[in-house]
């Protein structure tokens, strides 16, 4: 492949193509299913789905042969499943199979946009594309199909494409097992899977992720009175829900390190991470947590880089991200009030059992509730982690090449701490695949976040490194 002029041309792509469509993405506020429970009836996602669905569709005239199906499925009592859309082109010759994936659904709004930002309305300033879901992920399907387009242009041969863009990724793939049996007949048997969804830790060089942590998240209520009563009645005598809370918490984390105490929740971590976690530390330096949007005079839990990588990789690690049963500030009165919810979000690491860690957890949290309250903890998603099987050769060669030729640099290979569900389950479905798990998601992106953005260059760079390893996979 001419790597100057499939970066020409990805750069006449995106600006002419992709962007106009990633802006029109961007203004539909399609959140996954669990935060939108009545996606059908407001049709932001089938909006989404028609949208990337039609560009695709134009995308014939450059790759003879392109199918673009939406498929929808039913559920055992006959609910609408999340549609997904199921592409193939097809390959040169032969029967290998690469698999690319992406999603289309959202992440909710979240607060603390700045001033001229909205996580609907796209915003364009200089290399950055503002708004809700531009790389997380909804440029996928427009990149994939775009990288094919650059080998299509220069008649580089390639394998025959299977692309699949699911729509609940942002709510644990819940659908997408009963997608991928029905469509594993036509998928084959893939030995390439690359995946846009995850993130670089620079815009400087290609990243490879190469493991990825699972989570298991629930709502867990602490339950004390029947009724709210005058605090200053009842303090003293009744130990406060947030109180009894704390020292729920207090079992599974220590509050001063951050360590996870459940011992379940843990796994050794490979020599071969730990050295990958080396590299990657010095290579980003501050960026590590510098990149953060910290307040004045905060800092990290440590300035070791490559005890910071770990920790977001290969640790267990919690987080809280949502409450109930506490008022509003300005209607907060001298009332001791009856319970207490916490959303908890614990990422586990790679080759933790998720169903095992989660049963752990509630454990942990319920037995003997302190002062004989009512505690419950309900897990709604408990997904899988991912640790990328050894690097092949090729791909190794493949990857270097792409990230030196497009980016200038050498390409860098480091864990997410995110979750991609689908990744676990095609490691498992085909476990002689090779994985390039690779994305946008970097520096100051803030992806689930406010003022989340879509770095335009890399994308772009990124587009045509795709186009190069699937060429290369072809040669190998």
């Amino acid at each position: 492949m001419n790597v100057d002029q499939a970066l020409a041309s990805s750069e006449r792509i995106w600006e002419q193509e992709i962007l106009p469509a990633l802006e029109r993405y961007i203004r539909i506020p399609n959140k996954s299913p669990a935060f939108d429970p009545d996606w059908v009836k407001s049709g932001h996602m089938e909006q989404a789905v028609q949208l990337i669905a039609d560009w695709c569709r134009a995308q014939a005239t450059h790759l003879p042969g392109l199918t673009v199906e939406v498929v929808r499925l039913k559920t055992a009592d006959g609910k609408d499943r999340t549609p997904v859309i199921y592409m193939e082109v097809p390959g040169t010759r032969g029967e290998d199979t690469v698999l690319l994936y992406g999603h289309l659904d959202k992440q909710p709004e979240m607060t603390g946009w700045r001033e001229g930002l909205t996580p609907w309305t796209p915003v364009r300033e200089g290399d950055k594309l503002f708004g809700r879901g531009g790389a997380d992920d909804g440029y996928s399907a427009f990149a994939s199909l775009s990288a094919l387009r650059l080998l299509k242009e220069q008649g580089v041969p390639h394998a025959r494409c299977a692309i699949v863009i699911e729509a609940c990724e942002e709510s644990g793939s819940y659908d997408l097992p009963a997608y991928i049996e029905a469509l594993a007949p036509r998928i084959g048997k893939p030995s390439l899977v690359v995946c846009l969804d995850s993130g670089c830790a620079n815009y400087e060089q290609l990243w490879m992720t190469t493991s990825l942590r699972g989570m298991i998240a629930g709502n867990l209520r602490v339950d004390i009175l029947t009724e709210g009563v005058h605090s200053g009645d009842a303090t003293g005598v009744v130990a406060s829900s947030m109180r009894i809370m704390r020292m729920l918490l207090s079992r599974v984390e220590d509050e001063a390190t951050g360590h996870i105490k459940v011992q379940a929740l843990h796994t050794e971590i490979p020599e071969g991470r730990r050295q990958q976690a080396k590299a990657a530390a010095q290579t980003m330096g501050d960026e590590l947590f510098s990149k953060f949007p910290w307040v004045e005079g905060a800092r990290p839990v440590t300035t070791d880089g490559v005890e910071l990588v770990l920790n977001r990789t290969w640790r267990p690690a919690l987080a809280l991200t949502g409450v109930e049963g506490v008022p509003a500030l300005a209607s907060a009165g001298n009332v001791l009030r009856p319970f207490t919810t916490w959303k908890l979000s614990m990422r586990i690491p790679p080759r933790v059992d998720p169903k095992a860690a989660a049963k752990a957890l509630k454990e942990t949290l319920e037995k003997d509730p302190p002062y004989g309250a009512k505690v419950s903890f309900e897990g709604d998603k408990a997904s899988v982690g991912w640790d990328a099987p050894p690097l092949a050769g090729w791909l190794s060669n493949a990857v270097e090449s792409a990230s030196k030729a497009c980016f200038g640099k050498p390409a860098m290979a480091m864990g997410e701490g995110g979750t991609i569900p689908f990744m676990g389950m095609l490691g498992e479905r085909f476990p002689e695949a090779q994985f390039l798990i690779t994305g946008l998601l970097g520096p100051g992106s803030n992806a689930h976040g406010p003022n989340e953005f879509l770095h335009i260059p890399t994308g772009k760079k990124l587009t045509a490194a795709v186009a190069s390893v699937v060429a290369d996979h072809f040669k190998r």
